[in-house]
């Protein structure tokens, strides 16, 4: 059957296209710093995510295949908690948001406007919020 998919595909393959996301990541404490001074200007969205997890990963995907946002709109931000534990406990000081994974935070004029975890991160609530 593989061989056969491989070979001739099927309608559903041809029709996936790659969807680019414009995700930066988040890797320094210092970013925060940056990510509230951009957040005066707009919406930040900073996605953590555990490479150790199943529903992190999910979640992840989940959220990539909804996503249709213009770049201009919001500035996304991409944090590996497991590679950058710091960073994360940081987030959870600075936007006063208990730590979670998967994990959405949404910052704008310097405020934590939404957070959301697990299987209620939803692309399609960023909207209202830009």
């Amino acid at each position: 059957m593989g061989l056969l998919k491989k070979l001739f595909g099927s309608s559903a393959d041809s029709e996936k296209e790659e969807k680019f996301i414009p995700w930066n990541r988040l890797t320094v404490l210092e970013q925060l710093d940056e990510i509230d001074k951009e957040s005066l200007k707009k919406p930040i969205a900073i996605f953590k995510h555990s490479t150790r997890c199943g529903t992190s990963r999910m979640a992840l995907r989940q959220f990539e295949k909804q996503y249709a946002i213009e770049d201009e709109k919001v500035k996304l931000y991409f944090l590996d908690l497991i590679a950058f534990r710091e960073v994360s406990n940081e987030i959870a000081i600075k936007f006063q948001v208990m730590h979670q994974s998967p994990q959405l935070i949404i910052v704008k004029n310097s405020n934590t406007i939404h957070h959301s975890s697990h299987y209620s991160i939803d692309a399609g609530l960023l909207e209202q919020f830009i």
